[in-house]
Parts: structure tokens; C-alpha cells; sequence
């Protein structure tokens, strides 16, 4: 596009330079035809002659003009449709930023809130299952599900944002989370309505509530403002295609 319309622009610099410098010898023969018919009143063939080249160079004239102004059209069409692409291309660019939003690869803000889970205090009694006072992976799953099912837009876990392919399973003592390992407390960011997030955790039999059965320590805490850092590995699909 912008070499189009460096190209045009040349024309028309051409061609103002010859319609000057044609506009010049205009002038310069104009001269001489009147030194020519003041001097020589005799001399008819010469005057016919600068006339007629006279005429000529007048028509040359007629014709770049003509042509300037035809190159000024085509300038002023490929400027509207410069100004359209560019158009175009903005709204691609807002919709690029749009779903890289949705997908998780940008960092966002927003009211919401922070849920703190760490291992029990407790001491199993003969019979329970020690693993019971531990936080797992299906604890962690259990409470983003239910913050998913309470309208969470963005959800983290120790700076951990989750997307589509994230995985949340325990290795070990540890859990992993997008490959990473980490030990309690696993502290979950969830933005949304902080109202309706919390609630959505503290239903009666809920997860907090098995939790806390078991000694496990759950704070959830509302925020004005959290930050959910954006998704920063690389993410390549091996077996997935568009659908046709």
C-alpha cells in the first residue's frame, strides 16, 4: 500500500516538473514571438512557425495538467483506501487482544477473591487415613470448579494462571500445576463478583466444609483488587485441528 503510494506521489512530482519547466518555454517562446514581430514585421514564416510551436507546447500543457489532475484522484483514492485498511487492521488488532484475554495470555485485574489452603494441624486417630489431613490436587480442582461455577473470568493458583491445557495433579508430597511443583500453602486467585465466588465456596456441605473436617485451613479473603498474571509457556496443539 505505502509503496503505491510512493509511486504516485513520484508521478506527480514529474510531472509538476514538467508542466514548469514547459510553463517556462511558454513564457520564453511568448517572448520571442513579440521580439520576433516587432523586429522582423517581414519576417511571416517565422511567426508562423513560433505559433505553431506556440500551440503545440500549449497543448503539451493541456495534457500534463490534464494527467496531474487524474494522478491527484488516484492519490486521493489510494489515501481513502489507506485509511480504511488501517481501519481494518485496528479492529483485528482489538479483536487479537480480545481473545488473548479469554484464552488466558493476558495478565488482568479486577474485584474477587483469595483463597489460602495449607495442610492440617491435626493428628489422624487410629483408623484415618493420614493423606485425609493433606491438601491433594482433587482439593484444589474442587475449589476451582466451584469458583468456575460461581462466574470466576480469571483464576490462578501460586501465580499459576490456568487455561485450557493446565494440569493440576500431585507428585508426591507436591502438586503439580502447569509442570511446576509446589508445596502448601497454595494460595488460589479468582476474579470476579466476590459476593457471589464465596458463596459459591461456602455451600453447605460444600468443599470448605469437608476441608475443614478434616483440619485442612481454608481463609478466603475479598479483594477489590487482584491481579491474575497471564499464561507464559508456550502452547502448541499436536493432535487438534480446526474442524472443517
Amino acid at each position: 500500500m505505502k509503496g503505491k503510494v510512493f509511486q504516485v506521489v513520484s508521478f506527480v512530482i514529474v510531472f509538476l516538473i514538467m508542466g514548469f519547466m514547459i510553463s517556462m518555454e511558454f513564457k520564453t517562446i511568448q517572448g520571442s514571438v513579440k521580439t520576433a514581430a516587432a523586429s522582423t514585421r517581414n519576417s511571416s514564416a517565422n511567426v508562423d512557425e513560433l505559433s505553431s510551436e506556440l500551440q503545440n507546447m500549449t497543448d503539451e500543457r493541456n495534457v500534463l495538467k490534464q494527467q496531474v489532475a487524474e494522478l491527484n484522484q488516484k492519490l486521493s483514492a489510494l489515501n481513502s483506501s489507506s485509511s480504511k485498511y488501517e481501519a481494518t487492521l485496528n479492529a483485528l488488532s482489538q479483536d487479537v487482544e480480545k481473545y488473548k484475554e479469554l484464552a488466558g495470555f493476558t495478565a488482568l485485574s479486577g474485584p474477587g477473591v483469595i483463597v489460602t489452603l495449607n495442610d492440617s494441624d491435626l493428628q489422624p486417630k487410629d483408623g484415618e487415613d493420614p493423606n485425609m489431613f493433606l491438601v491433594h490436587d482433587e482439593d484444589l480442582l474442587k475449589v476451582v470448579n466451584e469458583l468456575k461455577a460461581g462466574g470466576a473470568e480469571a483464576i490462578s493458583i501460586n501465580d499459576q494462571r490456568l487455561i485450557a491445557t493446565s494440569e493440576i495433579r500431585c507428585v508426591g508430597p507436591t502438586i503439580n500445576i502447569n509442570s511446576t511443583r509446589y508445596a502448601p500453602p497454595y494460595v488460589i486467585k479468582a476474579i470476579g463478583n466476590p459476593d457471589t465466588l464465596q458463596a459459591s465456596l461456602n455451600l453447605k456441605g460444600g468443599i470448605v466444609d469437608t476441608l475443614k473436617y478434616y483440619g485442612i485451613k481454608v481463609n478466603i479473603e475479598a479483594s477489590k483488587n487482584i491481579v491474575v498474571p497471564a499464561y507464559t509457556d508456550p502452547v502448541s496443539l499436536k493432535y487438534a485441528k480446526a474442524a472443517n
